[in-house]
């Protein structure tokens, strides 16, 4: 029997301290800081989100019930409601963005070997942004509409790893197409957007950056056939066709050809019309690409499902977003370890379950999930969301 170190312990093995210590240094973090320092609140809040707890006050009774077994996690300093409370409101939110950035890094390396498909080598991005409703008595710093407040994380994932590469959190009242000013275009690379950020000139300026968008035609969008490619009814091209803005106006903002195409979805029937600036894939791809980025709208309603950050923790602005960056860290974490130890076969639900009864065991982690009679059904749920099964 395995009887060395605990599984939470373990897990943290998995984060690189010299990073975590670059990211403490560069934003003071544990400036004038004797006990409780940033590592120790990170571990504190990635054990409430791993073992689902529902506030600073659960995680506090949980680890203090098993006090005799902190210093050998790695938790240090006098564990408080106070002091975590207070490291949450204080401590610069930008630490553990940095440190999540990272980690991301590190999990594009591991899947860097997974394409979207034999045609499609280029890198894929989807695109999308996910609304959090909060209270506004409680958080009236990211007041939304007259009665509540919320904000929004704004979110590139890689496809197909599901690996987001880039999260940005603003208030909820401005339109997702604004965060196409702010988005670094990546040369060579597909991005996959939903019609909410049709706008011509956005749109252009990742055709001037030498990359692709793929995304879908607006009701009122007024475009002029130039001519037609050749299509294949057989797969659901209805039409394939090279076009450029109509109006005066648009052609000023996208003076370029684009590619309009017509898709009838094989299992509603329902025809879709899809805009890219890409001459070269096939038709039948470009559907396929939009269509992947479903994966993007699973992920934020996975993280919403299974970690903690639709009821918070804290209601200052930097306790919110502390809260949602260690979250991230600790979905991206989980990933590498699923990629490091050959845990292909389990689903991200599935490791996160085992993670959350076990944090004070002493198996073993990769035999964790190899041990015999940890078998797991095929879930015939068509509401159960998965990550990761590609």
């Amino acid at each position: 029997m395995y009887s060395g170190r605990f599984v939470f312990s373990q897990l943290m093995d998995h984060i690189p301290r010299e990073a975590f210590d670059r990211c403490v240094k560069k934003y003071s973090g544990d400036y004038r800081v004797k006990h409780f320092t940033c590592r120790s609140q990170f571990m504190c809040m990635a054990f409430g989100q791993l073992t689902y707890r529902n506030g600073l006050r659960d995680i506090i009774a949980c680890l203090r019930a098993n006090k005799n077994k902190l210093y050998h996690i790695g938790i240090r300093g006098n564990i408080s409601l106070n002091n975590l409370s207070n490291a949450n409101m204080k401590r610069d939110w930008r630490i553990y963005a940095d440190f999540a950035q990272v980690l991301i890094a590190t999990a594009r390396d591991l899947y860097c070997d997974d394409q979207f498909s034999e045609e499609i080598t280029e890198t894929v991005y989807a695109l999308d942004s996910s609304t959090i409703s909060l209270s506004l008595s409680l958080f009236p710093w990211a007041k939304f509409r007259e009665y509540r407040s919320g904000i929004k994380l704004h979110t590139v994932m890689e496809l197909p790893s599901s690996i987001p590469t880039v999260i940005d959190i603003t208030e909820a009242k401005p339109h997702d197409v604004n965060f196409l000013d702010r988005l670094i275009i990546e040369q060579g690379a597909i991005y996959v957007m939903d019609l909410g950020y049709m706008d011509y000139e956005r749109l252009f300026r990742i055709t001037k950056n030498n990359a692709f968008f793929v995304t879908r035609a607006k009701k009122n969008t007024q475009l002029k056939r130039r001519y037609s490619r050749k299509k294949d009814s057989s797969v659901g091209i209805l039409s394939d066709q090279v076009v450029v803005a109509k109006s005066v106006t648009s052609f000023n903002k996208y003076p370029a050809a684009l590619r309009r195409i017509r898709y009838r979805d094989p299992d509603d029937g329902r025809i879709i019309i899809f805009l890219t600036n890409n001459f070269e894939l096939s038709a039948l791809s470009i559907t396929q690409l939009y269509k992947a980025r479903w994966q993007i709208e699973l992920f934020f309603k996975w993280i919403k499902q299974h970690l903690r950050i639709k009821a918070f923790w804290g209601f200052t602005e930097n306790s919110v977003k502390t809260q949602i960056w260690i979250a991230v860290s600790v979905y991206v974490l989980v990933a590498i370890i699923r990629k490091r130890l050959d845990l292909e076969e389990h689903s991200l639900y599935n490791i996160l379950q085992v993670l959350s009864v076990t944090p004070f065991c002493y198996d073993e982690l990769a035999q964790l999930f190899n041990n015999t009679g940890l078998q797991f059904e095929d879930n015939k749920n068509p509401n159960q969301l998965s990550l990761f099964d590609l």
